[in-house]
Formats: structure tokens, sequence, C-alpha cells
């Protein structure tokens, strides 16, 4: 197994309704990208000032599957569309479970 993490910030002004769609679109993803094995997504608890705003935890059953996902048509598109226009921050790490 593999487990891919990304942590991400938002430039300042983006709006409730840019990340909601964020979110929709992520929600999709599982049902679109078989490969996907776990799909966990939310926004930081606010606990921790500093801390990056969203996260993504991925799980996949091998790297290949994984690099499937990663060209997939569906998730390039939800990362050109609704998250590159809003990014201010990105921090990723695959590792194997």
């Amino acid at each position: 197994m593999l487990r891919h993490v990304v942590l991400m910030r938002w430039k300042p002004g983006t709006t409730a309704i840019e990340k909601q769609a964020i979110r929709e679109g992520l929600a999709a993803l599982p049902a679109a990208i078989p490969e996907i094995r776990s799909y966990q997504f939310g926004d930081d608890a606010a606990i921790v000032e500093g801390n990056y705003q969203f996260a993504i935890v991925a799980d996949f059953e091998n790297a290949s599957d994984f690099q499937i996902y990663a060209a997939h048509d569906a998730h390039r598109k939800l990362i050109a569309e609704r998250i590159r226009p809003i990014l201010q921050d990105r921090a990723a790490v695959q590792y194997a479970l």
C-alpha cells in the first residue's frame, strides 16, 4: 500500500464557494478513479496557528495505481480549474504503508 498526503494553503481572499467547489470535486474522484482505495480530505481544525489549511490523504495498492490517479483526466482537471487558481502553497509526500 502507498499513502499520498497533500497539504495546501489558499491565497488570501479565497472564498467559501471556491473551497466548497474543491471539496465537491475531490468527493467525486473515487467514483471516477477506481485505483483509489481510500480518500479523505478536510479543512484544518485551526487549533495551531501557521498550519496548512487543507489536507488530502489517499491510499493506493501500489505506486502504479498512484501514478494512474496523478495522471487521470478528472484529477488533472480539478487541479487546473479549481485548485491551482487559489493555491498559495502545497506540500506532498508519498510513503509505503
